[in-house]
């Protein structure tokens, strides 16, 4: 009956380190989507700056009177205050995710805090279902 019973919680903790497993490997999986939606902002942030720097350009070239009150076209007024849109825009976004990541970060240390634990009682109920067969088999040749 103990040996039954031994087998049975092995099984179960077999079945939560399965599901720790499957969790811990999920929450990777969304943390690498989570980088990756942070490096597709940088990257559209870029080309959104990029298109602002292109037009500010343009217009300081086009217009002489900009050529004679500015030295370049990171000078003209709305310039700074369109790149500064542009950044915090992001910004918020990049924020986000990154809260994302740090609460995916704390659940998969929790996780494998407890499938560490999982493992744990595992060998120790291996070493104990052992111990009892061991001994269930030295007392049939004894009998």
């Amino acid at each position: 009956m103990a040996i039954a019973n031994l087998h049975e919680t092995l099984l179960s903790y077999a079945m939560r380190k399965s599901q720790l497993t499957l969790e811990i490997s999920q929450l990777q999986a969304q943390k690498h989507l989570s980088l990756l939606s942070r490096g597709d902002a940088s990257s559209i942030k870029a080309q959104d700056e990029h298109e602002i720097r292109e037009f500010y350009k343009a217009l300081y070239e086009s217009d002489s009177d900009y050529q004679g009150k500015y030295r370049d076209y990171t000078q003209i007024p709305d310039f700074e205050e369109e790149m500064n849109k542009i950044a915090a825009k992001y910004q918020e976004e990049v924020e986000q995710l990154e809260a994302w990541e740090a609460q995916l970060d704390a659940q998969i240390t929790t996780n494998s805090a407890e499938l560490e634990e999982v493992n744990a009682y595992m060998e120790s109920l291996k070493s104990m279902l052992s111990s009892n067969i061991q001994e269930d088999f030295n007392f049939g040749m004894n009998s």
